[in-house]
């Protein structure tokens, strides 16, 4: 039977003879249903339609799906030991890019910000032997398609190994995740942010909601903890869940006059 893949959020859901009947996380009111209704793809439709791309973003390789599909978010691999961290997901995993990630050194694990970027993250544990999945356990109810590979850490850190950290920051939801990536940009350290922390696009600055579409922002105490759990972290760059929206230098004083500014716009 086949897999089914949201086209409004890109969440894969588990094989049945028909598609699900709804899907929860557009049905929240962080995210919205499709205005001609929801639909979904088999992985078989969505192949056929999409083929992923790879290349580099800002010294990192990124992985999405053309032409453009549901969010957009390009999933990142981080250097870690011999092999990869794939942060964040993408709603595809082909042979192609399956392939083109090994010969980079292959997975360890996958980390996602979200349930907005699940998507088909059983597929790619899978294609690397069931390496570990982290999802924040606030997040569980969103996971769409279970799978053994999913680990629902707890707390507001998760060190992966000595150079990636999760941190859970709260704010889009309850367990929204940021990386810290030690060794990046030469030592100086990178944030990678996905939407939780949203690089605007002057590349500037970052803003912060609760929902995006449909123009929600978060209140000041939300921001006000996202900005302690990063705070203690030295970080010089900042990546964005989207081609080229990241802050290439200077992002720790960029984060916190966001924050002020945000703070100050709302107040």
């Amino acid at each position: 039977m086949p897999l089914w893949t949201c086209e409004t959020c890109g969440a894969q859901f588990p094989d049945s003879g028909q598609p699900p009947a709804s899907c929860p996380i557009c049905e929240d009111e962080r995210q919205y249903v499709n205005w001609n209704g929801q639909t979904f793809l088999t992985r078989e439709t969505l192949a056929e339609r999409h083929r992923l791309v790879w290349r580099d973003d800002l010294g990192l390789t990124g992985i999405a799906l053309e032409p453009n599909f549901a969010i957009g978010q390009r999933a990142l691999l981080i250097p870690d030991g011999k092999g990869r961290v794939m942060w964040d997901c993408i709603p595809l995993a082909t042979s192609e890019a399956i392939a083109h990630v090994k010969s980079l050194g292959g997975l360890t694990a996958i980390a996602i910000s979200h349930p907005h970027y699940y998507g088909a993250l059983a597929d790619w544990s899978e294609a690397f032997g069931g390496v570990p999945v982290y999802l924040h356990a606030d997040d569980e109810q969103w996971v769409t398609r279970p799978h053994p590979s999913i680990v629902h850490w707890t707390g507001d850190q998760h060190r992966i190994s000595d150079d990636v950290l999760l941190l859970r920051t709260g704010g889009h939801f309850a367990g929204a995740t940021m990386l810290h990536y030690s060794r990046g940009v030469e030592g100086k350290g990178a944030l990678l942010t996905g939407d939780i922390a949203q690089v605007t696009m002057d590349r500037r600055f970052l803003s912060f909601m609760y929902s995006y579409p449909n123009y929600m922002p978060l209140n000041a105490a939300a921001v006000r903890r996202i900005a302690a759990a990063v705070e203690p972290l030295p970080f010089d760059r900042i990546y964005g869940a989207w081609w080229s929206r990241n802050i290439a230098s200077g992002a720790k004083a960029a984060f916190a006059a966001s924050v002020d500014r945000y703070i100050a716009a709302i107040a």
